[in-house]
């Protein structure tokens, strides 16, 4: 069985990746490949990407945007070698029109309001249509699956069931995976450089296929791909369930819209939810360190990011700050909290807000922790947030912000943690909260999503919900404060929920073994 994976990201190659969808496509791949399959994954260049160790495979011609157009297609050596695994990329100037991705660790575009999506729409039209070539040119060799992943990857599908050139696509089953449904891509679908009708002109689309049910004058891509692809998946249990039902922001997030659409699929048996795996090596990737270590690594690395930027920034200066005074001092808190996230609404949200108490769930948090713990949290995005956590930081000496990411301090983070936050207000899987449960650290999570299908209250870790955004604010406190005092008080039942933590099993194997029972649907050989 050959099968093909079309993403955004890809961190089996070197600089492949700037979010959580980057890991899966990663670890998705050879748990496939151990079934006895031959699998491909392909991503755009992003202008840098084919510059590694690569072979060129070919060039594929297709006409877009009014103009024909030439690509190219290259072999990329991943990071572990594996035969039956081969990770390809896209090259077109596009993916680099808006500057450079690698330098600046994000593969996304972010337009203003009047235009959303507009950049990245044009970007992901034109990577489909080549992916779509390349495929009827045979550039891949055979293929019995395709597997595409997101909004980005959405317009193959669009090509497939409309495109005179792209028809014989219907032949090959196709299988598509919702990992965030708050991105859906939504364009216009004419008057724009940036519309259905300028990508594809001339093309024999059905208009109820491919509209979005709130702006009719729109198309979404990630409403088309639910109703084309043969079969879709998203990425855990619970979350199948949410985004059946209509999103009443920002108590709770559902359908975003598209719940006519989500319901159909389930009640057709088209819709699956499996929860994504991760990796557990013999011995885990990162590992304890001496604190005072720990805290040289912190530092380092924002001297690192420090030397990157023309001016200090407020929160580079306050951290360094605070990670000094913490080394001079050369104790260790009696309880180190750790979180790890993009900073967005999905992530800090419920920390931003104020609970019955009218302050914020962080300044809950860090009350409750007192001056004997230490809260530290590693992230980039929103800058309302960072600006936010920043100031945070410059009045409470218990709490570090770092403004940045480095693999080395995720992973520092998820090893030597005593408790990890992650109040997510959804989340579709998650990957943070199994990397730490792994390293032995217990979870503090919001009852959503793939956080409820991991996390279970008192016996892995704790978890919290609420009917309204202050009771949800209130609750994640409580259950800190319940978590301390467990932490502080009763070192035998912690002991025993760490090891807990550290025993469950999110396993690939398992994951890849559902995608071939309901999603793939094709005999395969047992897995090797």
């Amino acid at each position: 069985m050959n099968i093909l994976i079309a993403a955004a990201e890809n961190d089996a190659l070197p600089g492949g990746k700037v979010g959580g969808l980057g890991d899966v496509i990663r670890d998705i791949p050879p748990a496939i490949a151990k079934k006895g399959c031959r699998v491909k994954v392909i991503i755009p260049s992003y202008g840098f990407l084919h510059k590694q160790d690569s072979k060129w495979i070919g060039s594929v011609h297709f006409f877009f945007g009014g103009k024909n157009q030439s690509a190219e297609i290259y072999m990329v050596r991943g990071k572990i070698s594996q035969s039956d695994v081969k990770h390809f990329v896209v090259d077109h100037p596009i993916f680099i029109a808006s500057g450079n991705a690698h330098a600046n660790r994000t593969f996304y575009s972010y337009d203003p309001p009047e235009r959303p999506f507009a950049t990245d729409a044009s970007k992901y039209a034109l990577f489909c249509t080549a992916v779509a070539e390349a495929i009827t040119k045979s550039i891949f060799g055979p293929i019995d699956c395709m597997h595409l992943h997101d909004w980005h990857t959405a317009f193959i599908l669009i090509l497939r069931q409309f495109h005179e050139n792209y028809l014989a696509l219907k032949k090959i089953r196709t299988v598509y995976s919702i990992h965030n449904l708050s991105m859906q891509g939504i364009r216009p679908f004419k008057d724009s450089d940036s519309s259905l009708e300028s990508w594809y002109p001339g093309l024999n689309y059905r208009w109820s296929d491919l509209a979005d049910p709130r702006w009719p004058n729109c198309i979404n891509p990630m409403a088309a791909a639910i109703r084309l692809a043969d079969v879709v998946h998203t990425v855990s249990p619970s979350y199948a369930e949410e985004i059946q039902k209509t999103s009443d922001k920002p108590r709770f997030y559902g359908a975003e819209g598209l719940e006519n659409d989500i319901r159909s699929t389930w009640n057709e048996g088209r819709l699956f939810g499996i929860l994504n795996g991760c990796e557990y090596p013999d011995r885990t990737i990162a590992h304890r360190l001496n604190f005072s270590d720990l805290l040289q690594l912190l530092k380092s690395n924002l001297i690192n990011w420090a030397g990157h930027q023309q001016t200090v920034s407020a929160s580079v200066f306050v951290a360094y700050a605070r990670l000094t005074e913490l080394i001079a001092k050369s104790e260790k808190p009696n309880v180190f909290v750790t979180s790890v996230c993009r900073l967005s609404d999905q992530k800090i949200f419920l920390m931003h807000q104020a609970g019955s108490m009218l302050e914020s769930g962080l300044v809950g948090i860090l009350d409750g922790l007192g001056t004997q713990g230490l809260y530290v949290l590693l992230g980039t995005g929103d800058k309302k947030y960072e600006i936010f956590l920043t100031e945070i930081s410059s009045r409470f000496s218990n709490f570090i912000f770092l403004n940045g990411y480095s693999d080395d301090c995720a992973d520092a983070l998820y090893s030597n943690g005593d408790l990890f936050l992650m109040p997510s207000s959804f989340e579709p899987c998650g990957i943070s909260q199994m990397l730490a449960m792994r390293n032995g650290q217990p979870c503090l999570v919001h009852e959503v999503g793939g956080l409820k299908d991991t996390v279970t209250n008192g016996i892995t870790g704790f978890t919290f919900k609420g009917k309204t955004v202050e009771n949800q604010v209130d609750n994640f406190v409580g259950s800190f404060l319940n978590a301390l005092e467990i932490r502080r008080n009763h070192p035998k039942q912690w002991r025993q929920i760490c090891k807990n933590a550290s025993a469950a099993r999110f396993i690939w194997r398992d994951t890849v073994n559902h995608y071939f029972e309901k999603l793939y649907r094709i005999q395969c050989n047992s897995e090797k």
